[in-house]
């Protein structure tokens, strides 16, 4: 039984790509509404966050785009899109105050991981950014190597 709950701490699925073209603001969790198999796919690993976003509407907030392939043991006749809409829950002030943020120029709402709390309830960390520009994204990549390199030079010494 606690091999299990160490193994569901250890399924994450972070969108690596998101920071690095957004600068990270403010990060919310939020529970998501999922159908029939999904749960069960996306303990198998089965999910893709890199094209997924979220947004608002009609105050409820959705993530678009979010791939989850469907399992071989699933029945057949039931099978929900794999790029559906999905519902996040959210309480209504998180929303009114993310939607404010939003409302901003130049901010959007971004994935950033998927995981399973401590009660085993799958949860989706979003965030409000700002998108990076492309001097922006060289630094941080070059300030990413610098760090490497002093590190590995450090342990090799």
């Amino acid at each position: 039984m606690a091999k299990k709950k160490e193994k569901a701490k250890q399924l994450t699925f972070k969108n690596k790509k998101a920071f690095h073209d957004y600068t990270i603001i403010d990060i919310y969790e939020a529970g998501i509404s999922l159908m029939g198999s999904e749960v069960k796919a996306i303990r198998d690993g089965r999910v893709n966050l890199r094209d997924s976003h979220v947004r608002i509407i009609k105050n409820e907030v959705y993530i678009l785009n979010m791939h989850i392939t469907h399992l071989g043991t699933a029945h057949a006749t039931y099978r929900p899109d794999e790029r559906r809409d999905r519902k996040l829950l959210l309480h209504r002030k998180e929303i009114n105050k993310i939607f404010e943020k939003v409302m901003k120029e130049g901010m959007t709402l971004v994935v950033l991981k998927l995981y399973f709390n401590s009660k085993n309830m799958l949860k989706a960390q979003i965030a409000t950014a700002e998108g990076k520009k492309l001097y922006d994204k060289r630094a941080d990549l070059k300030e990413k190597t610098l760090k490497r390199e002093s590190q590995q030079a450090l342990k090799n010494y």
